[in-house]
């Protein structure tokens, strides 16, 4: 019998591809996505396919680490860690071996908006891993010990960041950008607030957010559609109809602000926020296409201008970074010795003013629709992981069944002037700056006109004391 290890080992081999238009109902294509509904309301879109007898399962409750109490942050993150831990009347070491036995692999997760779960199995055994599941989403233990083990990881995981110039930088970026927003806070928490939060809060935060109205579920492989529905309704049918969710408002990154994290590093990380675009905004495929040519590949501007001629980094990146309350642009470059570290910061500004005030050029613009319609379905669609991923994405961006379609004209229409004006827009702001490092060196130093906050990066990962902090005005 083929195991589960062999079936993953198997899994590079791509599903059914988006140029099976022909597809047999055993072989379909993206346009046989379904869309399912359990009697209890829940829903769920399904690729069904039998090139391997593997079934994935990737669902989502909204309602992230912006959900912890104040005072109490870490409490998402630590709940959904111990989801694994137990459930039902099996103590976590019988669960685990349980798991174990019927050959399946889950896990669960906490981002800022959204808490996720993961489900894989050989479809032989899917009873049995479903059963597991249920339990793990109904009926979590929360067992005093599970609870102290796993709370003594994350204080083990905070104590050595600390000393972490790279945590003390992620933990600044976000106050920098979001001020007292709840997407300042520390997700994983800080000692102060671990070390507060009881059994009580764990269970409290569970009845709160896992619940069947904000779920989303992909399932992709060897399953028919009236067999998931059925599973679907014993899984996820119990749940409560609805989450409680503290409201949460949306907000704009703050921008034109300097942050350095001042550490004797033999390199220096340079990271910029700008303003960031909608993924319901029409012009956001336009700005897909800008960030490729921009950032987002080893033949980008930013890659020819900073590392290939001028040899100033390792790596340099941009990225369109969509939250469900928030969106920026961000630029990240490392590698980048101390002393040419205000060269690079320069060249990267100056080429996003000339994207801004040039836009690009045709060829260009051809070339990265090609690479982001082309690649899409090898990136995106190449095995039961990527594929349960992309119709969670797109279900959580509000799409229907023929996102794919619809996207691959939306990119199409864009033209160079679109993403000029795209440019214009999100580029009239001076960018949020970060160093991490030594701070920068030379006259170059001096030419952005921004206030500059210094954050010690000995400081606790928590947000930096008074004494740590100093503002200097323009």
């Amino acid at each position: 019998m083929m195991t589960l290890k062999h079936a993953l080992m198997e899994c590079c081999t791509p599903l059914r591809t988006l140029k099976n238009c022909n597809a047999s109902p055993s072989e379909p294509g993206p346009h046989l996505i379904e869309q399912l509904q359990a009697g209890s309301g829940v829903r769920a879109w399904l690729w069904e396919d039998y090139t391997l007898p593997v079934i994935a399962l990737a669902f989502s409750f909204k309602g992230g680490s912006v959900q912890d109490s104040f005072g109490k942050e870490g409490e998402v993150a630590l709940m959904t860690r111990l989801l694994e831990e137990g459930a039902g009347d099996l103590a976590a070491e019988v669960y685990r071996e349980r798991l174990d036995e019927a050959d399946a692999e889950m896990n669960f997760y906490a981002e800022g908006d959204t808490v996720y779960g993961y489900l894989k199995v050989l479809a032989d055994r899917k009873d049995t891993a479903f059963d597991l599941l249920r339990l793990a989403v109904m009926q979590p233990r929360f067992d005093q010990a599970s609870v102290e083990r796993i709370r003594t990881k994350f204080l083990t995981d905070i104590k050595a960041d600390a000393n972490d110039p790279h945590a003390a930088a992620r933990t600044a970026w976000r106050k920098t950008l979001y001020g007292d927003h709840q997407y300042s806070r520390q997700p994983e928490g800080t000692e102060t607030t671990i070390a507060a939060i009881t059994r009580k809060d764990l269970q409290i935060v569970h009845q709160k957010l896992v619940a069947r109205g904000k779920l989303k579920v992909a399932v992709a492989g060897a399953i028919d559609s009236k067999t998931l529905t059925d599973d679907l309704e014993r899984i996820f049918g119990d749940l409560p109809a609805e989450p409680e969710l503290v409201p949460i408002a949306d907000i704009n990154p703050i921008l034109a602000q300097q942050v350095q994290i001042s550490y004797p590093l033999p390199k220096t990380e340079l990271r910029l926020a700008y303003r960031g675009i909608g993924i319901k905004d029409p012009y956001y495929f336009a700005a897909q296409l800008m960030n490729h040519i921009l950032g987002s590949w080893s033949t980008s501007r930013l890659y020819k201008e900073v590392r290939e001629k001028r040899g100033l980094s390792y790596s340099v990146s941009s990225s369109l970074v969509n939250r469900h309350h928030s969106s920026k642009l961000l630029v990240r470059c490392a590698g980048t010795r101390p002393d040419r570290a205000a060269e690079a910061l320069s060249t990267i500004r100056a080429e996003i003013r000339r994207v801004a005030e040039e836009g690009v050029t045709e060829e260009e613009l051809e070339v990265a629709k090609k690479n982001l319609i082309g690649g899409y379905a090898i990136r995106r669609l190449g095995s039961a992981e990527a594929i349960v991923s992309t119709l969670l994405e797109s279900q959580e961006r509000g799409e229907d069944t023929k996102f794919f379609e619809r996207q691959s004209q939306s990119i199409q229409a864009v033209t160079t002037h679109g993403v000029r004006s795209l440019a214009e827009r999100l580029f009239d702001h001076d960018p949020t700056v970060m160093v991490v490092g030594n701070p920068l060196e030379g006259d170059l130093a001096q030419s952005a006109d921004l206030s500059l906050r210094l954050v010690s990066s000995h400081s606790s990962c928590g947000a930096p004391s008074s004494g740590l902090v100093s503002k200097i005005a323009r």
